[in-house]
């Protein structure tokens, strides 16, 4: 089947996603990934790191974000007043309170002091290995990822959520890496 657009190759993707997960004995994404070690390299004193709550079949990364920050990373999470405001990072460490945002997903409470990461964990819809991005399509990500552009983005995905090519738009910021839960992938035009 030939997926045209952006909107097919969500719903196909999202639906192989869900598929995948139903399927494993464990929907923990960091007892499975080998790749968490080049993440770990990534981390310098002063790292900022960005992550998410996962929701629905999204790869779940709790395990890898208190990891992360037992190895002294700073965290931060998305954080939007509205569903038409620009995303923001919060700091944020595991057990601290959060609340559901106007977008439906986990987040800081307003009070967390804003950060600027630098590392960027996306959650993903899809991806290929040119550094090619399928989000939520709500553009969240993209307007935050334009005004920080020198952090590194690092997609979280399922390796099923791979295809060739994805369509790219102008606005679209490539990714410098895919963690997914078997491989590390580095993309071509990698800042890492």
């Amino acid at each position: 089947m030939t997926i045209l657009n952006k909107t097919d190759l969500r719903k196909n993707l999202r639906s192989h996603r869900k598929d995948f997960v139903s399927k494993r004995e464990n929907s923990n994404f960091l007892e499975t990934v080998e790749g968490a070690d080049f993440l770990r390299r990534l981390l310098k004193p002063d790292a900022v790191v960005a992550g998410y709550c996962a929701m629905g079949s999204e790869a779940d990364i709790a395990g890898l974000m208190q990891r992360i920050a037992d190895q002294g990373a700073r965290l931060a999470l998305p954080w939007l007043a509205t569903r038409s405001t620009p995303m923001l990072f919060r700091a944020w460490q595991p057990g601290a309170p959060l609340e559901m945002s106007a977008s439906g997903f986990t987040q800081p409470l307003p009070t967390a002091i804003a950060t600027s990461p630098t590392i960027i964990l996306l959650p993903l819809v899809g991806f290929d290995r040119t550094g090619n991005r399928l989000g939520q399509g709500a553009g969240h990500y993209d307007r935050a990822l334009e005004h920080l552009p020198s952090a590194l983005r690092v997609g979280i995905a399922w390796s099923v959520q791979e295809v060739d090519q994805l369509p790219a738009d102008p606005w679209d910021a490539p990714l410098d890496a895919v963690l997914t839960e078997r491989e590390w992938i580095k993309t071509p035009n990698s800042r890492i």
